[in-house]
């Protein structure tokens, strides 16, 4: 049974990263653009009776995902023994449900797209909601950043710490974390009026002279994380570090970050940074990702890698 690993052109560097730390050579894919911006990818290897994992985050444009979808369909009809979509970053996972009249739920679209075109199974990680995964009728590997920020977090003075949470989606991920790291937890709770714009925030529990940590599962416009961050520094906290799974970063993220009083922002490569900060740090999901398909392959066990979930 042979293996091979191919990347859409969102996440080749992740992907390289990912078949070097499995031991083998990305596969050769090439896309061939027309003149009207309309594309075809196509494996220029043998791929039949293989194992085919097609590594390819999902973030804007949508051509991200439509690669990727013609990429399962080229796989399944070059016979393929199965097609494993590697999303780091699962694009469309905000709209999880209807919490509107007459809006689409985005994420089951997905789903059904990946399906349709010829999925086996998906691999992802930090879904913004975790019920994306009974969307799907084929087996979800979720993986969780945990496992990489917990190890930079005990680098860290672990006595001085508090964990928080940016809002109260969040406060589940967070108050895992502080259990795992038996410290206390903060809450800050905002109001919006409208999508990716805060009108007022407020601070849950003590955090005067604390080190504190915020985690969520993205970071979009940065307007909820640098706004937490300033307000808990106002609070008394000593410091401020924050860790986000997905570096979406849009809009005017990287002056909000670099304005902050933020210390530091750790952050994976689900999703290539679109430029340097020195606020910015990036962990790589490559050695993670490299040894679940390892045990994938292997019929063995994943979940010693879900230290929180």
């Amino acid at each position: 049974m042979g293996v091979k690993i191919f990347a859409g052109r969102s996440s080749v560097d992740l992907a390289t990263k990912i078949a070097t730390n499995y031991g083998m050579p990305l596969g050769d894919v090439k896309v061939s653009v027309f003149s009207d911006g309309e594309f075809q990818p196509s494996f220029e290897e043998t791929v039949r009776g293989q194992d085919v994992f097609i590594v390819q985050s999902t973030m804007p444009p949508t051509e991200n995902l439509f690669e990727l979808l013609l990429l399962i369909d080229a796989a399944k009809r070059a016979s393929a023994r199965k097609i494993i979509a590697v999303i780091p970053y699962f694009g469309f996972a905000r709209q999880d449900r209807k919490d509107k009249p007459r809006v689409a739920i985005g994420a089951k679209l997905i789903a059904n797209m990946l399906m349709a075109a010829g999925v086996d199974r998906v691999m992802t990680m930090d879904l913004h909601a975790d019920q994306i995964q009974g969307f799907f009728e084929v087996p979800v590997d979720h993986l969780y950043a945990s496992t990489l920020f917990l190890k930079e977090i005990d680098k860290l003075d672990k006595n001085n710490i508090i964990m928080a949470a940016p809002d109260v989606g969040g406060a589940k991920r967070a108050n895992s974390y502080a259990k795992n790291l038996n410290c206390g937890l903060a809450l800050c709770h905002k109001h919006r009026k409208k999508a990716n714009e805060i009108a007022e925030m407020t601070v849950i529990g003590d955090v005067a002279g604390k080190d504190v940590i915020i985690v969520d599962d993205m970071c979009d416009t940065a307007g909820t994380l640098t706004t937490a961050a300033d307000l808990l520094m106002d609070k008394g906290a000593k410091s401020v570090r924050a860790f986000c799974t997905h570096a979406v970063l849009s809009g005017p993220a990287f002056e909000r970050i670099n304005n902050s009083k933020i210390t530091e922002l750790v952050v994976t490569d689900t999703i290539p940074i679109k430029q340097i900060s020195p606020k910015i740090r990036v962990v790589s999901v490559a050695e993670l990702f490299a040894d679940v398909i390892k045990r994938l392959i292997q019929n063995e066990s994943i979940s010693s890698h879900f230290v929180i979930s």
